[in-house]
């Protein structure tokens, strides 16, 4: 069992007022540039209603999800490492309460 403890939200993700920053554990190449952190916008009614139509299995409606709402492509997000990844899915949870 590892010693090392589980990162809250609040170390990675800065809340704005409709947008959360994610900061990455490294840099990752995002649309041909280096970047520390990917910017998330609030998701609306729409981008929920639109997710059924974003793929044939849940994780790929959610990349692509994850991919609509921070602008980027999804072979963008399907690059990033687990760990940044948890973090997108970390900041998501956010805007649901």
């Amino acid at each position: 069992m590892s010693t090392r403890e589980k990162k809250n939200p609040a170390d990675f993700v800065t809340e704005g007022v409709g947008y959360n920053d994610i900061t990455l554990s490294r840099p990752a190449t995002v649309g041909g540039a280096s970047v520390s952190t990917i910017r998330m916008r609030e998701p609306i009614v729409e981008d929920q209603e639109n997710f059924q139509d974003f793929g044939r299995t849940d994780a790929a409606r959610e990349i692509t999800t994850f991919a609509n709402l921070c602008e980027v492509a999804p072979h963008d997000i399907r690059k990033l490492p687990l760990r940044d990844y948890a973090r997108l899915q970390a900041s998501y949870a956010l805007f649901t309460y």
